[in-house]
Formats: structure tokens, C-alpha cells, sequence
């Protein structure tokens, strides 16, 4: 198996501090510059699983990239440069603390909450006589609060966001128009791949100067769900399970192992076959969403790979 990033450590130059989240692992430097390292983990109901998943960092950050720059002319966005496979190079911002969940089809935990008898989703009202995976008439913006660490992300409405001081009005009016545009481009791009994307989430940031720009990942499949568009019509009419590439089906898996993050449950073991399946899957959605063959880097020595490029893509930078 090849080797995964499971954690880094480095001491990049005007180094200030670092925030590791559940994937990601962001370098505050100074001069307003944020180094984001796409590690191999993997998590699911706010879970960092026990294994990394092979080259999976390597595709959440080119399929973000690549998504970054085929957005950047309809909505701005903190990237400045992708030094390394692993690496995206930005600019810093203040992050808003609200994710914007946006739905074009019943799936997922929209899909949950709807078996559950449950007609309006932060705030929104869901049609009745909707089967699972239906498109919604219009794509509906279900946001969440982002979580403090180790802690669930929650539904949230844009009545509460607005009224508890979240967000301004005029920022979120922003945010709403950003979304909107973004997952009609995101939708579209899908579709010249033959591919359907369901739902996805986006998150915003504001830079020093007050300038509202896109951050973190874009259309990856840690924060997306696509489904393939040939047989969609067909499987629905038959009430069947929807092909898709998503994280969705690691989530399955673990239902299945009686896993949901709840407390008490034992998370099940990954064993080499499961762990290089899902690695698989992800290569699958990024040939897919690409469009171009997945190069493998090459992880012999990959900490010191992303040392040494970090470091060169530094020096022109600072």
C-alpha cells in the first residue's frame, strides 16, 4: 500500500500558528498566507476514521483547484497557488461560521430527515410526494453552523442566522448569490462528464480588506454528492438506489457496521480490500469530474516532497 499522510508537522518560514481540522491541516503564516495540506484522512459522521485513505488528499486538493480556477470568473476565491500535490498556497481570511449547504436532490441527510416524517429543512419546506433522490423544483440552501471541534456541525435556518448575528444581511445575501452561482457552474460541469451533482457545500471567507471570496474545497468528494446522470430516470422509476460517487458509500458501510458516531459505538475495523476500494472510488470521481487521467505522485518520501515545494512556492511568494 502506498503511504498515506496522516499528520505533518512542518516549520514553514513566518510560521504562526496551525489549526488542524478533520482533513485539512492549515499553516497561518505571515503576511496574511495560509498553507492548506490535504491529508489522507478520512472522516464520516464527524468522525476522523482510523486509516488514511491512499492518494486521497492528493485528489481533494486537484479536484479543488481545479474547481477553484473554473469558478474564479463568476466568484472570487483564496487561492494564489498549488505548489505540491497535497498543497494548496492562499490567501488568509476571516472564515464565516456557517457552511452553505446547497440541495438539488432529496439525498443524503436531506433524504434521512425526510423518511422522518419531517417536511421543512432550516426552515425550508420540502414538497410532499418526494421519493428518495427526486429533484427538488428549485435547489433549496440548507446551511449549518460550523462546529467547534469534536463537536457536530448543526442545521441551521437564515432566520437564526440573521436574528442570533451569524451573518449580516449583506454578507449573506452574498453568500446566498455565491452559492447559487456556484452550483449552477458546478452542476453544469458535472453534466459535460455525465455526471449529476446532487449537493455540496461551500464556505465563504472574508479577506482584510473586506472582500467576501470562496475558501477550503470546492465540488470534492468530501463535500459533494454526484450521481451518474445515465439511468438516473430509469432507477428512479423503479424506486432503486441511485449509482453515485460520493463519500456517501463509506457512510453506508458504517451504518451497516452499526457505526453512526453516536456514543457507544465501536467504530468497525478497515481492513487493506476496504481501505483500497474507497482509495479506488476516489480516483474514479477525479478521472470523472476532471475529465483527465489521475497521476499518482509519488509519496516515498512525501513529507519531505511537501517541505521542500512549500518552500520554493514561499520564496516567490514572500
Amino acid at each position: 500500500m502506498s503511504q498515506t499522510i496522516m499528520h505533518t508537522d512542518f516549520n514553514f518560514p513566518g510560521l504562526l500558528n496551525i489549526y488542524r481540522g478533520k482533513v485539512r491541516e492549515v499553516y497561518r503564516l505571515k503576511d496574511d498566507l495560509l498553507v492548506m495540506i490535504a491529508t489522507d484522512r478520512i472522516s464520516a459522521f464527524d468522525v476522523v476514521l482510523p486509516r488514511g485513505i491512499p492518494f486521497k488528499g492528493q485528489i481533494l486538493n486537484q479536484i479543488a483547484t481545479h474547481m477553484m480556477s473554473a469558478t474564479a470568473d463568476i466568484v472570487p476565491n483564496w487561492l494564489l497557488a498549488s505548489p505540491d500535490p497535497n498543497v494548496a498556497v492562499g490567501q488568509a481570511c476571516e472564515p464565516f461560521k456557517v457552511e452553505m449547504v446547497i440541495r438539488g436532490y432529496l439525498s443524503g441527510h436531506a433524504a434521512r430527515e425526510y423518511k422522518l416524517g419531517k417536511r421543512t429543512l432550516c426552515g425550508v419546506p420540502m414538497p410532499n410526494g418526494m421519493i428518495e433522490n427526486d429533484a427538488f423544483p428549485e435547489p433549496i440552501i440548507t446551511p449549518a453552523t460550523k462546529a467547534e471541534k469534536g463537536l457536530h456541525d448543526e442545521d441551521i435556518s437564515k432566520e437564526n442566522i440573521l436574528n442570533r448575528g451569524i451573518v449580516s444581511l449583506e454578507d449573506y445575501t452574498i453568500l446566498e448569490d455565491y452559492t447559487i452561482k456556484l452550483f449552477e457552474r458546478g452542476s453544469q460541469l458535472a453534466a459535460e462528464q455525465g455526471l449529476i451533482l446532487v449537493d455540496t457545500k461551500y464556505e465563504f471567507g472574508k479577506t482584510k480588506d473586506g472582500k467576501i471570496v470562496l475558501i477550503d474545497e470546492i465540488h470534492t468528494p468530501d463535500s459533494s454528492r454526484y450521481f451518474y446522470a445515465e439511468g438516473y430516470e430509469d432507477r428512479q422509476k423503479a424506486a432503486a438506489p441511485q449509482k453515485q460517487l460520493s463519500k456517501e458509500f463509506v457512510r453506508q458501510w458504517l451504518i451497516e457496521n452499526g457505526f453512526q458516531g453516536l456514543e457507544g459505538q465501536q467504530m468497525p475495523f478497515m481492513s487493506d480490500e476496504f481501505v483500497e476500494s474507497v482509495s479506488e472510488r476516489y480516483i474514479e470521481l477525479y478521472e470523472l469530474i476532471t475529465g483527465t487521467s489521475f497521476k499518482k505522485a509519488d509519496t516515498v518520501s512525501v513529507q519531505k516532497r511537501i517541505e521542500s515545494n512549500v518552500k520554493t512556492c514561499l520564496n516567490q511568494l514572500q
